[in-house]
């Protein structure tokens, strides 16, 4: 998705001067799904304050990005009971279905593989988490059908 300047001076001046800066950077992560360079110049100008303050907090909060992700987030749990019950072994399956190192986005931009510390269902290890939805007891060959069936959905998404 390009960056569109004139829908973004809309949004932040729909927002009104005195808008948050994280809500307005919520807004334009949300529409782009990281923070264009040339979004945060175009903050900085409209809501007056210090293009360095607008990456500082860009920076600060794990919710912002500034390289762009991909339409859906998986995250692998690589906390000691996720670890030990095989994160590892999973975390390389999907590494290699999905042709991607944590942190790293798809070519197509629909998937964003990333690991987490711990989830905090540690009963339930290994962990993935696919936009927000919970799998648990992972196995490699789980991970195989999860990544069929995501990818199936992702095909149909982008015949819309």
């Amino acid at each position: 998705m390009d960056f569109e300047a004139r829908e973004l001076a809309e949004t932040i001046e729909q927002n009104g001067a005195d808008a948050s800066l994280i809500s307005i950077l919520e807004e334009i992560q949300g529409r782009y799904r990281y923070l264009p360079q040339e979004a945060m110049i175009l903050v900085s100008e409209r809501l007056g304050v210090p293009l360095s303050q607008v990456y500082s907090v860009a920076t600060f909060y794990h919710a912002f990005s500034l390289v762009p992700r991909g339409r859906h987030t998986i995250s692998v749990c690589t906390g000691t009971a996720c670890h030990v019950r095989g994160a590892v072994q999973v975390l390389n399956r999907l590494e290699t279905g999905l042709g991607v190192r944590p942190g790293e986005t798809t070519r197509d931009r629909q998937f964003t593989l990333e690991t987490v510390n711990c989830l905090g269902c540690c009963a339930l290890g290994p962990v993935v988490v696919l936009d927000g939805e919970y799998e648990g007891q992972m196995t490699t060959k789980k991970v195989d059908k999860l990544m069929k069936r995501s990818m199936h959905q992702a095909a149909g998404e982008s015949d819309d």
